[in-house]
């Protein structure tokens, strides 16, 4: 299993010092009371190059890892959200989504 899915069930958070989306990210977890492992690319340099073979040679912040090893980079609050259950599809929504397939 590679080193960058999270082996305790907390999502790990791929964040800079430098990015005022990764830093709502952040603060929107704490407002849910969502443990997640917070990882400083600027703070911890060795762990950008994980962050770049996550995300196939970006180093995009922010980029969550899931338990389940699937991940969203640079997501807005409602596709956070939308994975998380905390918010569901509208009937709308769920049918274009499935008029794309």
């Amino acid at each position: 299993m590679s080193e960058h899915i999270p082996q305790s069930g907390i999502i790990t958070l791929y964040t800079s010092s430098f990015c005022g989306h990764a830093r709502m990210i952040e603060n929107f977890l704490v407002e849910e009371n969502i443990a997640a492992d917070v990882i400083n690319i600027t703070e911890q340099p060795e762990a950008r190059q994980a962050l770049i073979e996550i995300n196939q040679g970006y180093a995009s912040v922010p980029t969550l890892v899931f338990p389940d090893g699937s991940k969203l980079t640079e997501p807005s609050i409602r596709d956070l959200r939308l994975k998380l259950g905390l918010e569901t599809l509208s009937l709308g929504d769920q049918i274009r989504a499935r008029l794309k397939k």
